[in-house]
């Protein structure tokens, strides 16, 4: 067993097993401390029910690339333990650009959005499900009919 393991070991001791929701378990260690609350820099708490990760990961980026230190704590973890503690050194943090949000693609030398073609799909007759895709620059799209003894596919 490894050094942080025993530590985990001990720590999943020590939490309650009955959810308690109120404050004041809180409250008496910060007392207990020395109310070390009052000694922090800024916190931003960032509570809710969906998208706490991506929106503390975008807050990360730009304050450290600001060049502010920044350290985060999340709970639950996925897999460890060790993944609530982030901490930070100041200018670290960067805005990535992954890809584009959109399906816009080129075909041809004009730019198509993949979800238009398969919104106009859908709303012909008889047709349940479109999908569209581009490749080699070339459009490919993809119906399920509504009802299969009705499908004419030179409609």
């Amino acid at each position: 067993m490894t050094a942080i393991d025993s530590i985990v070991a001990r720590l999943t001791q020590l939490h309650p097993k009955r959810i308690d929701l109120s404050l004041e378990r809180m409250w008496r260690i910060l007392a207990a401390l020395g109310d070390p609350q009052r000694r922090l820099p800024p916190v931003i708490h960032v509570a809710g029910t969906n998208g706490k990760g991506s929106t503390i990961a975008f807050m990360r980026a730009i304050l450290e690339a600001a060049g502010l230190r920044v350290h985060v704590y999340t709970s639950p973890h996925l897999v460890r333990f060790n993944e609530r503690f982030r901490l930070g050194a100041a200018g670290e943090g960067r805005l990535v650009y992954l890809h584009r949000k959109d399906t816009q693609v080129k075909v041809r030398g004009h730019r198509v959005e993949l979800q238009e073609i398969e919104g106009a799909l859908a709303k012909l007759p008889n047709i349940q499900q479109a999908a569209a895709a581009e490749r080699d620059e070339i459009l490919i799209a993809w119906v399920v009919p509504a009802d299969p003894e009705l499908w004419d596919a030179r409609q």
